[in-house]
């Protein structure tokens, strides 16, 4: 006798057609105490889930295969795909059910390459990864106060803070990748150390001795640990991060040149023009006039007041 694998919408839903409903929010042990639990495997026609795991663990059954968790972790379950659980009762965070469909068209126009991430079942740990988890937190819980309202735009504004969460799980994914290692490993943890680091003290213009310091490692391990992770030097991440930041200042606000300057930490505006050239090819000046000119609409004359 063939054995037919139950679809649910959610644990114990009949399925409905994926057009139909936006999101749901839930915490974990709503739906698993009542099942003790154990959720049996099934599939989700039209739908994916994601879970956090904040605490507790237990067993993850995904296409026929069985994994250990163990919280801070993230679970992804793309629609049509065989999955079950079997949590400890101590298990908490919550978990989010989304139409597939309209987060792939969403992904498709914002970031294509976030569909390879919508598409594929992922388990993945955070242990050592509390960058992540500030980002996916705050997410997960605007997520659960649009899901809780009855406003304008609800679904809009649910898929595009899902949009958000699946940015993050994808850049999870990448610092695995790129380690070759599980996300709790020494070198995953250094990596995101450092980037944590420079995004808090990038603007104080740290020397690379000063971040070194901070992960307990030589500048010379730190610039070795980047090129083999991220394939640039640590100096050339730092610039890297102070480069996006003047590249927003300069065309989302209003500051003048010596005020981005200011802002970022160098001694003078001639100072940072000639670091900004010698990193994008343009000056300041130039980068926002012809930005601002490019993001005008056809036919409008654009504000491309240079200050």
């Amino acid at each position: 006798m063939s054995r037919t694998i139950p679809n649910y919408a959610l644990y114990g839903d009949q399925d409905p057609p994926g057009w139909e409903a936006g999101f749901d929010f839930e915490w974990i042990p709503q739906r698993s105490v009542p099942y003790n639990f154990d959720i049996k495997p099934h599939t989700h026609g039209a739908f994916l889930q994601i879970l956090l795991l904040q605490s507790g663990g237990g067993e993850v059954f995904i296409d026929h295969s069985r994994t250990a968790v163990q919280a801070p972790c993230l679970l992804l379950v793309p629609a049509q795909t065989v999955h079950g659980f079997h949590f400890t009762p101590d298990v908490d965070g919550p978990v989010v059910t989304a139409a597939q469909r309209p987060l792939e068209s969403l992904a498709a126009v914002v970031m294509p390459e976030l569909l390879h991430t919508l598409r594929r079942p992922a388990v993945l740990s955070l242990q050592g990864q509390e960058r992540a988890l500030d980002n996916l937190v705050p997410l997960f819980l605007a997520v659960e106060r649009e899901a809780r309202a009855c406003a304008l735009g609800q679904v809009a504004a649910g898929l595009s803070l899902l949009t958000a969460v699946l940015v993050q799980i994808a850049r999870v994914q990448q610092v695995q990748q790129s380690t070759g290692a599980p996300a709790h490993s020494r070198k995953a943890q250094q990596i995101e150390r450092f980037r944590s680091l420079v995004d808090a003290h990038f603007r104080q213009r740290w020397p690379l001795q000063a971040y070194a310091e901070h992960l307990g490692i030589s500048p010379g391990q730190l610039t070795r640990l980047c090129r083999e992770v991220m394939g640039h030097s640590s100096l050339e991440v730092i610039n890297a991060r102070i480069v996006h930041e003047a590249q927003r200042e300069l065309v989302y606000t209003r500051s003048s040149i010596k005020q981005v300057a200011d802002h970022l930490g160098f001694v003078d505006e001639a100072y940072f023009t000639r670091f900004f050239r010698k990193h994008t090819g343009q000056t300041p000046r130039e980068f926002r006039t012809r930005t601002l000119e490019a993001m005008a609409p056809v036919g409008a004359g654009g504000d491309t007041q240079t200050l």
